[in-house]
């Protein structure tokens, strides 16, 4: 690239970033044309804010994160790392264009396995579509479009090697991390302080603990990076000394159907060769992932789990979901902590994964467009693998999402009803809601919620531990 096509590329991407604008009136007429078709209808105010404001601000910092780096590609590749950084600039700066001016999705086309899957869907979403329509960001369902352009973030790097393993949001996530360290500090005394008595406790007070550990993981679920658009998010106090005041915002509480389960299999093993599993489908790393971590290490060490599996995101994901670089570099850095109590939790749970008790798992289906009732077709390896388990938590908002299609259900709708066959185990929502979706609430209970709290399944401050056991292993 010459030093003019390089000027030319500057001023381009800073004119894209300080001077395109669509005006409201052609947006949301563009957004109310989505709402014919199915997932939209319900979203029409959350998700018209999501692809307006939030999804270019997170298009923002993504090219902000690469720029900084600059000096770091360089050093590490030359000119031609110089050369990859000013390429990927301009692709995700393309990459905003599109979402603020609603153009067309297109074919995804840097080769990776997932690549036929992705431009099959989008060739499903165009045939529902008049012939003079195309599917685009505020026509087609959000749910799709909000994993499209995560994917095609990771596609704006796969193409200019040697970016391809360049997480954009790692320092966000690291920031949400280090943030969250005295909240991790409580939660690390806390659980060691139980494993040293765990030995003699009795069926009540493991139900107790069990109780209090799923509660701090579901309220760790707070902390998501792609609501605040990438703003710190960091868990900042103690989250046992809330969980009290914290209850009467848990919407749907299974836990006892959850604890029935775990201890009926506990006490029913017929041989030492039987093992029970637990599977983890992880969300955001960071704070989060340490309660998922604890809560895990709870179920071994109670004997309520014999191994756990860890399945987490291939690529960087809504900016802070764990992927196998997060969970291996929140291991290494428990385990190199200062304090005692991080760093023999960061020891144990190394020890845990050496000794193959913990197994992490990544798949192409977590970072697909597909919602998971798709599964057993799409990705039927993965639902082998998942129907191997005795329970399965799903973690956070985008999980529950898929697990329920996104669509408008109506809130007394059951959540066996709302899987649509979906259920290769028991399973487990714990999920804050960020998103305008809930089903199986009491009758009246979610019209009593829009007239005392009109941003109630938005503003994380809800949340569900949501069960289905009508699968029988």
């Amino acid at each position: 690239m010459t030093f003019l096509e390089d000027c030319k590329l500057r001023r381009w991407i800073q004119w894209n970033f300080n001077n395109v604008y669509i005006s409201k009136t052609a947006q949301l007429r563009a957004f109310c044309n989505a709402c014919r078709l199915r997932h939209c209808l319900h979203h029409r105010s959350f998700a018209y804010i999501t692809v307006r404001d939030r999804l270019p601000r997170i298009l923002t910092k993504a090219v902000d994160s690469v720029h900084r780096h600059m000096d770091t590609f360089f050093e590490e590749h030359g000119q031609e790392g110089v050369e990859a950084e000013k390429r990927a600039i301009y692709l995700l700066a393309k990459l905003r264009n599109e979402v603020q001016t609603d153009k067309p999705a297109l074919p995804l086309t840097d080769g990776l396995p997932d690549v036929d899957l992705w431009n099959e869907y989008l060739e499903q979403q165009q045939a529902r579509l008049d012939k003079d329509e195309h599917p685009s960001w505020f026509k087609s369902p959000w749910l799709y479009m909000e994993c499209y352009m995560y994917r095609r973030i990771q596609e704006s790097l796969q193409l200019n090697p040697p970016m391809c393993d360049f997480d954009v949001f790692n320092e966000a996530k690291t920031q949400s991390f280090v943030g969250s360290q005295q909240a991790i500090i409580a939660l690390c005394t806390y659980f060691l302080e139980i494993t040293k008595k765990i030995e003699g406790f009795k069926d009540t007070q493991l139900k107790a603990e069990l109780l209090l550990l799923m509660q701090v993981a579901l309220w760790g679920n707070k902390c998501d990076l792609s609501i605040s658009a990438g703003q710190d998010n960091s868990q900042s106090f103690n989250p046992l000394a809330t969980l009290e005041s914290l209850k009467p915002f848990i919407l749907v509480d299974d836990f006892e159907c959850v604890w029935e389960l775990l201890i009926n299999n506990k006490k029913n093993k017929t041989s030492e060769t039987t093992c029970a599993r637990i599977d983890i489908v992880l969300d955001n790393s960071g704070f989060e992932l340490v309660t998922d971590l604890v809560l895990a290490d709870f179920l071994i060490t109670s004997q309520l789990a014999d191994v756990i599996h860890f399945h987490g995101k291939s690529i960087p994901w809504f900016v802070s979901d764990t992927t196998k670089k997060d969970f291996d570099w929140t291991l290494k850095k428990m385990k190199e902590a200062n304090h005692m109590q991080m760093s023999t939790c960061g020891m144990m749970w190394e020890k845990n994964v050496k000794q193959g008790i913990w197994i992490y798992h990544d798949h192409l289906f977590w970072t697909g467009p597909h919602e998971f009732c798709d599964m057993s077709v799409v990705a039927h390896d993965l639902y082998i693998e998942l129907q191997k388990s005795n329970l399965i938590f799903f973690k956070g908002d985008l999980n529950y999402r898929k697990l329920t299609g996104d669509r408008k259900w109506n809130y007394t709708v059951s959540f066996d009803t709302a899987l649509r066959g979906f259920q290769p185990a028991a399973l487990c929502s714990l999920r804050t809601l960020k998103a305008d979706i809930q089903v199986g609430l009491k009758p009246g209970q979610g019209e009593q919620l829009d007239v005392s709290d009109s941003e109630w399944m938005t503003s994380g401050r809800y949340g569900v531990i949501q069960f289905s056991g009508a699968y029988q292993k």
